[in-house]
């Protein structure tokens, strides 16, 4: 019998893939830390020497970014990410304690299910599949369809050198025939024991919905604060530099800029001569059309798109070409308002507000309409001011004093380096990490005694009321008659 129907193919090679990637799982199990971390070594290696080739394929096929900021992305994906994680105890023993008895024993989750976004293809594939393996675990990627090519490249290259290095062919696996049948084949299959999440929010609803046990992200929509005891200056160009790397793509990168009025002047100034433009109220109104659809997303035709290419799609004739980022006056927050929205691409609202109170407020207000549980930036040299938005942000990530999407991920800052941000419950998030390898074990606990029943209950010895002189105070013969009362019971 052949199966013609794209569909039933793509669902027929996924049960093959988990099959497989159970059986090479079982082998990778059974291997040491040594073993598992020489395995890890070589992926690294294989995505840090083609960083280049993968990153311009990731960059033809899908039209998003530069690829310039792609290698940088598959150098961090794949370098960085493994100096971070390269002495980490992932297998059999990793901790014990011996004052409180406990043992810590790391146990493999089993079949991860990778789903690749095509927004950051290729160095997702080298980091998911680095921080699966460092556990012991098989993975199998579900690549986006818009990035299936470059998706497909990434596996082959990185699975040979894992292959090369000991490690099960098996244990790497991607669908071919991407479908949405497929993923949801992969997502709810019973030897799939996790899923790795990274895309739109739908996706990540519906692996939330699977069945499985799941770690995804939501939508990153974060504000940028500058204050005025910061560098205004230093404080635009981090926050420039951060909004252009590869066309605003990742989703830590900053949404919006929220000032006091004090500061307006200077900040407008330094912008411009940083080379953001700031749109007038035409077009500022234009191009909110063209930022949402009909149906209240994303257009996908900004995503990932450079200033210049975005005039021309929003008909914005006046914008000079050495524009770098475009800027829009909002004093509004909701689903219907494009500019309060993430935009992954070289947008920015501009909020000002009258006092902190109000940035607070305004802040607040723009994470929970979108981007809740995900990141906040902010630009200040006041420490106290610093731990007053800590508190009262609702987000996993408080970034100060540096570009969003580096500070976000771990490039920047000493967070972990991940390219999957936990945005926790309040984003609908299983976890607020940065994920790494120690996301994907199960901990098994050895605990000895170090209590009997008796000092559980608060027994107390026989002849506790040896000792006591009961003379004639009534209160003490009451309690000796209840406590043998209680001892007779």
């Amino acid at each position: 019998m052949t199966l013609l129907d794209k569909d039933l193919v793509s669902i027929q090679e996924v049960r093959t893939l988990v099959k497989n990637a159970k059986a090479a799982q079982q082998k990778l199990e059974s291997m040491n830390q040594e073993q598992i971390d020489k395995i890890v070594k070589a992926i690294a290696d294989a995505g840090f020497e083609n960083a280049e080739k993968l990153a311009k394929m990731a960059n033809e096929e899908t039209g998003f970014g530069k690829y310039e900021d792609k290698i940088i992305k598959n150098v961090f994906a794949s370098k960085m990410v493994y100096e971070t994680l390269k002495d980490t105890k992932t297998v059999g023993i990793i901790g014990e304690d011996r004052e409180n008895k406990t043992i810590d024993i790391a146990t493999p989750v089993g079949v991860v299910a990778g789903l690749i976004p095509s927004t950051n293809p290729t160095s997702t594939v080298i980091y998911k599949a680095m921080i699966a393996l460092k556990g012991g675990n098989a993975i199998v990627f579900s690549p986006h369809p818009n990035a299936k090519k470059c998706i497909l490249e990434t596996v082959e290259i990185i699975r040979n050198a894992a292959v090369n290095a000991g490690c099960p062919k098996d244990a790497i696996g991607c669908i071919t025939i991407p479908s949405l049948q497929g993923t949801s084949e992969l997502m709810k299959h019973k030897l799939t024991s996790l899923i790795l999440a990274t895309g739109g929010e739908a996706m990540v609803k519906a692996a939330y919905s699977s069945g499985t046990p799941a770690i995804g992200v939501g939508p990153g929509n974060g504000p940028a604060f500058i204050d005025k005891s910061a560098d205004i200056k230093v404080a635009i160009k981090r926050i420039i530099d951060s909004k252009t790397f590869d066309n605003g793509t990742i989703c830590a990168s900053e949404q919006s800029i929220v000032i006091e009025e004090s500061i307006e002047n200077e900040v407008v100034s330094e912008l411009k001569n940083q080379g953001a433009y700031l749109l007038n109220e035409e077009e500022s109104q234009k191009l909110s059309k063209f930022i949402m659809r009909a149906n209240g997303t994303m257009n996908p035709q900004i995503v990932g798109k450079s200033v210049e290419t975005i005039c021309k799609l929003a008909n914005l004739n006046n914008v000079p070409s050495t524009a770098k980022v475009l800027v829009a006056r909002e004093t509004k927050v909701g689903p219907d308002v494009a500019y309060s929205r993430e935009k992954l691409t070289p947008i920015l609202a501009f909020y000002v507000e009258k006092n902190i109170d109000s940035v607070i407020t305004r802040c607040r207000e723009i994470l929970l309409n979108e981007g809740a549980g995900h990141t906040f930036s902010m630009h200040a040299n006041n420490e106290e001011l610093v731990k007053i938005f800590a508190l009262h942000m609702p987000v996993s990530r408080v970034l100060v004093n540096t570009p969003s999407t580096l500070g976000g991920i771990g490039a920047s800052t000493n967070l972990t380096p991940a390219l999957t941000l936990g945005c926790g419950a309040i984003g609908g998030s299983s976890t607020s990490n940065n994920i790494g390898p120690l996301d994907l074990i199960n901990i098994k606990k050895v605990a000895y005694g170090v209590k009997e029943m008796e000092e559980i209950r608060g027994d107390r010895p026989q002849n506790t009321n040896a000792n006591i002189s009961l003379g004639d105070n009534e209160d003490l013969i009451n309690i000796l008659v209840k406590r043998i009362i209680e001892e007779l019971r």
